[in-house]
């Protein structure tokens, strides 16, 4: 029987360099089997986030163009979730680091292609098993961490309890009721229209002054005993003047 593999040994990364982690803390593990890539391609993708905080890892992962990234993107989500989820000891989410990954070589297929002259040509179709765990970042980093980033620890905690707050702040009270408006709304009114409208609008008084409806016979009659009642002084004072100059 081997030994255990150097790769599963916990590491961080330490500015530029990786270090080996002596402290032991809780980890938590997942697996992807059989899967149809080769373990050389994987361990490139592999040898990016070893040692990573777990929120970095993930954004190497997503910004990598190598197909292999997408399978080991999975495997790490998965991991994250066991982490979090775990019914003894959950770990947030944002103190995890990948402490170990690696990927071991699985069953080959063998297939066959004809060549020249009758001859067959073996195909090997490669397979791996991927394996990614997460560990709890040691607790001097984390008092590191929180000095510099003050509650960068409890970020999610903190979010959860601003949301809880918010809904247990939202008014839970029926809606006011809407107040009635006793101001009249001016309307316009258009001249064009029935003639009872038009009666209406003529009738109104403007400046205090009456004015009379402006249509048939009576309109005329009524206006022209004023008409006879101005024209009267004006005949009066033209006769007084020629007596003047008589005399």
């Amino acid at each position: 029987m081997t030994g255990p593999k150097l790769n599963e040994a916990p590491v961080r990364v330490s500015g530029h360099r990786r270090v080996r982690v002596d402290e032991q803390t809780a980890s938590f593990r997942s697996r992807a089997r059989y899967m149809r890539v080769s373990a050389y391609k994987v361990r490139e993708v592999l040898d990016l986030i070893r040692g990573l905080d777990a929120e970095r890892a993930v954004e190497t992962l997503r910004l990598s163009d190598r197909d292999a990234a997408t399978l080991v993107g999975k495997v790490l989500a998965s991991a994250i979730a066991n982490a979090e989820h775990h019914h003894e000891h959950p770990v947030e989410g944002d103190e995890l680091y990948v402490s170990a990954c690696y990927a071991d070589e699985g069953p080959t297929l063998k297939r066959w292609r004809p060549r020249a002259r009758g001859r067959a040509t073996r195909i090997r179709k490669r397979t791996c098993h991927i394996t990614v765990i997460v560990s709890r970042l040691p607790e001097e980093d984390l008092r590191e961490r929180r000095a510099r980033q003050p509650g960068a620890g409890d970020r999610r905690r903190r979010i959860a309890a601003s949301r809880r707050g918010r809904k247990a702040a939202a008014p839970t009270a029926e809606a006011a009721p809407v107040e009635e408006i006793d101001e009249p709304v001016e309307q316009d009114v258009e001249t064009e229209g029935t003639p009872e409208v038009i009666d209406e609008v003529v009738d109104q008084e403007v400046e205090g002054v009456e004015v009379a409806p402006a249509t048939g016979d009576d309109a005329e009659a009524e206006v022209a005993p004023d008409a006879e009642a101005a024209a009267e002084p004006e005949s009066e004072a033209a006769a007084e003047e020629p007596k003047e100059e008589n005399e």
